[in-house]
């Protein structure tokens, strides 16, 4: 998906909100363990419940992988299924990926060929040619890991160098001769708040995913004030609070009602701080 494409579909939906799909086997609705696949058809229910208000779905792949070979059939019949049934919807694989550069190749050839996501985030620790193997396939990104949501974000992510420049600053200085604003975004958490500030200073017009809304606790609006930028900017994800709002029998309804509120709150927001 191009950036355009993107940008168009928020405009369009008054939304810049992706769904985190993050199944966990002890947590989705006992009821669904009765079904042939529960994780991919807890997948499917929230997915039709919740895509008239995302433009994005992330799967975070450990709770897939922690489930084996069944786990990533799950996975792959997830992404199957927003292709097919909802060709709008960006799609994030949330695998931390990062190797050697032969290996990163692989990692592409699997997620952006046979997997046929739109974006992958991606580790920088590596550097240059650990990324790089990642970029260069038309309508696919890079999602980098900037500034996370974590606690231990501060055991590396800001220390400064000799100019007084954060790890994270450099990350994306250096990172931005590799890959332009239409092909790599970058992971900053919501609950950083104002360094929104300092992020803006150094990618002025890149797209951001934005994890830790809701459960943990970020400032949708704070996120807004500080990161959003004329074409948006912005993709802000929900998980826990979205597909766990409940876990009885009408866990899609509520999923729907959740994503609707912060949907609503997006659109108030877009109009607050865009011209469109």
């Amino acid at each position: 998906m191009t950036r355009k494409e993107l940008v168009d579909n928020i405009f369009r939906k008054r939304s810049f909100l992706c769904v985190g799909l993050d199944p966990d086997i002890d947590k989705i609705p006992r009821h669904l363990l009765t079904q042939e696949d529960p994780i991919y058809e807890f997948n499917r229910q929230i997915i039709d419940a919740t895509a008239p208000y995302a433009v994005a779905y992330k799967p975070n792949l450990a709770f897939y992988e922690s489930m084996g070979g069944e786990g990533w059939i799950s996975f792959e019949k997830t992404v199957a299924y927003i292709r097919d049934r909802y060709p709008d919807q960006f799609i994030i694989a949330d695998a931390k990926r990062g190797d050697i550069g032969n290996t990163s190749a692989m990692y592409a050839k699997s997620f952006f060929g046979h997997l046929d996501v739109d974006a992958l985030t991606v580790a920088p620790y590596m550097g240059e040619d650990s990324v790089t193997p990642f970029l260069g396939f038309p309508g696919k990104w890079v999602i980098l890991l900037a500034l996370t949501s974590n606690k231990g974000s501060r055991d590396f992510q800001f220390i400064k160098n000799e100019q007084g420049k954060s790890l994270f600053e450099i990350v994306i200085e250096k990172s931005r001769e590799w890959g332009g604003k239409d092909e790599m975004m970058y992971v900053v958490g919501a609950t950083q708040g104002t360094m929104f500030k300092n992020i803006r200073q150094v990618a002025p017009d890149s797209f951001l995913l934005v994890p830790g809304v809701g459960a943990q606790g970020g400032s949708l609006e704070e996120v807004a004030r500080y990161g959003m930028i004329g074409d948006c900017g912005l993709l802000v994800n929900s998980s826990r609070g979205i597909i766990y709002a409940a876990t009885d029998e009408t866990f899609a309804e509520k999923a729907a009602s959740e994503a609707k509120k912060l949907r609503d709150q997006m659109d108030s927001l877009l109009k607050l701080y865009t011209e469109k």
